[in-house]
């Protein structure tokens, strides 16, 4: 497969690869697609949710609810990688100032998350995105991606990357896609799963 030609991020690839050195019991392979638009969004915003909405940036974010968001929104797609960081190497990550992370609110609770990462200059890479599982299937992704590329296009930026696995959600490719995104590579990987960790449903 192709590897990725753009310019990319040391660390966010390793979703997949970066659990080889731990002992394991399973493996899983999955396809890594990497996306990037150049340009604001064109299309008119989704309809906003029918329910009280509000993004916050979060500001001195505390270890616990990071990983509580962290946890809860990637475990149905094993997001792994930043259980096994210690809250040291964690806290470093997010306290940098380029390192942004907004938390999406329905009715006063924490319903998705989006992390954006513009350490690079000139590209602003969504690191993680996704939403509470209770919120999933509602039509509120496209909405709060949409928002989260106006945040993005704020910086001066002149790319926005992503990357989907097909561990993601089965909506996240096409989801990008009629976001903007177009694919420029895609890469074989393998998950290697420690022990303990508990496979969701749909793939044990």
């Amino acid at each position: 497969m192709d590897a990725p030609t753009r310019p990319y991020r040391p660390g966010l690839e390793v979703r997949a690869s970066e659990f080889t050195i731990l002992d394991t019991t399973r493996t899983i392979p999955t396809i890594v697609t990497y996306l990037a638009t150049e340009s604001r969004p064109s299309a008119h915003a989704p309809p906003r949710p029918l329910l009280k909405t509000a993004i916050m940036r979060c500001h001195d974010v505390p270890i616990h609810f990071y990983r509580y968001l962290y946890n809860t929104i990637g475990e149905p797609y094993l997001w792994l990688e930043r259980r096994r960081w210690t809250d040291e190497k964690l806290a470093e990550l997010i306290a940098d100032p380029s390192v942004m992370l907004y938390v999406l609110y329905i009715e006063g609770v924490p319903a998705g998350m989006s992390e954006l990462d513009f350490r690079v200059d000139g590209i602003g890479q969504i690191a993680f995105f996704g939403l509470m599982p209770e919120f999933t299937g509602r039509r509120i992704g496209p909405w709060f991606l949409h928002q989260t590329l106006e945040v993005a296009w704020a910086e001066p930026i002149n790319e926005v990357q992503v990357e989907t696995c097909t561990l993601d959600h089965r909506k996240a490719l096409s989801t990008y896609q009629r976001a903007g995104f177009e694919p420029y590579a895609r890469s074989e990987k393998t998950i290697s799963v420690p022990e303990g960790i508990s496979l969701p449903p749909h793939m044990a």
